[in-house]
């Protein structure tokens, strides 16, 4: 099974850009280190940490529709739920499973998987 960095999406309801014509199939890539650290020094997110999520949907949004490119002025004019829908693909595809391993449970007896939790290790 390959590595996956790339999703495909379709927007609730879709981007209206200037000349009338609605994108709504797009790509999402992972986001990389560099994608959540480097906005943070953007005098835009400085003033407003809000606009945090507008600079890296526009970093790892990879395609839009027909849309030559994806920037920060595409993000800022997307639909709410349009933006809601990607904050949460965000989250989804950028967020690590706990891994788990087998084991018996001590109390019935049978095999569980158990997520491993690398805060207590060794507590």
């Amino acid at each position: 099974m390959a590595f996956q960095t790339e999703y495909e999406f379709t927007l609730p309801r879709g981007y209206l850009d200037p000349s009338g014509i609605l994108h709504r199939e797009g790509t999402i890539r992972l986001a990389t280190a560099g994608d959540e650290i480097l906005p943070l020094k953007d005098p835009r997110v400085q003033q407003n940490p809000g606009y945090l999520t507008i600079i890296l949907l526009a970093r790892v949004i990879t395609r839009l529709g027909s849309l030559p490119a994806v920037d920060t002025r595409v993000i800022e004019n997307l639909y709410t739920a349009d933006l809601a829908y990607l904050q949460d693909l965000y989250e989804k595809i950028n967020t690590m499973e706990s891994p788990c391993y087998k084991t018996i449970c001590p109390g019935c007896g049978q095999e569980i998987e158990a997520p491993v939790n690398f805060m207590s290790a060794g507590a």
